[in-house]
Parts: C-alpha cells; sequence; structure tokens
C-alpha cells in the first residue's frame, strides 16, 4: 500500500515539474522573440523607403508600390529580379487609412474575432 501512495506522489511531481519547465519554456521563447522583434525595428531605417502595397502575382511574383523619398514607384518583384514598372505621382494612389498598407495587428483580429463568438452564443 505505501509503494502505490509514493509512485502517485512521484508521478504527482513528475508532472509538475514538466508543467513549470514547459510554461518555463514558453516565457523564454516569448521574452526572446519580443526582443528580437525590438531589434528588427530598429533596423529598417531612417524612414525613407516604405512598402505601400503588395500584390501577390504567383507564389514568387509581386507588384509592390513602394515610396522612396517623395516619389511612388511600382516595382515587379521576381525570385531572382526586381524591375521598376512605373512611377506614380502622390495624387495618382488611392491610399486606404489600414496602418500604411501593412497587416493589421494580431490583438485586434483576435478580439474582433472573439466579440463575433459571444455574439453568436447570446
Amino acid at each position: 500500500m505505501l509503494l502505490t501512495i509514493t509512485t502517485k506522489a512521484d508521478s504527482y511531481i513528475q508532472f509538475m515539474t514538466v508543467l513549470v519547465l514547459f510554461i518555463f519554456v514558453l516565457a523564454i521563447t516569448y521574452v526572446v522573440t519580443r526582443w528580437i522583434a525590438k531589434s528588427q525595428q530598429g533596423r529598417v531605417g531612417t524612414g525613407n523607403l516604405e512598402v505601400v502595397e503588395t500584390c501577390r502575382i504567383t507564389a514568387n511574383k509581386y507588384v509592390q508600390i513602394v515610396r522612396a523619398g517623395e516619389k511612388y514607384l511600382v516595382i515587379g518583384v521576381g525570385k531572382d529580379e526586381i524591375h521598376m514598372l512605373a512611377e506614380l505621382s502622390e495624387q495618382e494612389l488611392v491610399l486606404c487609412d489600414n496602418g500604411k498598407g501593412q497587416s493589421p495587428d494580431f490583438a485586434g483580429v483576435l478580439d474582433k474575432v472573439r466579440k463575433l463568438k459571444y455574439k453568436e452564443k447570446d
């Protein structure tokens, strides 16, 4: 009888140890990911170059509108090459106000999904 009690206690201790280690690894992964993201933001540059919009044509070919200083350029980006297609004036652009061409933040999208989920339950 005593043998089964210590085995259950050992199993519980092993489970708690694995759980604590798992949470520790998740925390370290989160911190390192945030650190890398911040260090990559610092490398972006001086703000003279910005990808305004990207349109995927095929698996590895894109058409992009890029702001370079005060000029807007339409470029074709392929696997091994980049070609300038046209130059646009600012009046020719139709700019959306969704974060300057960037994808929406994950937290905002997640909040919208949660709200939809709660509406469906009601």
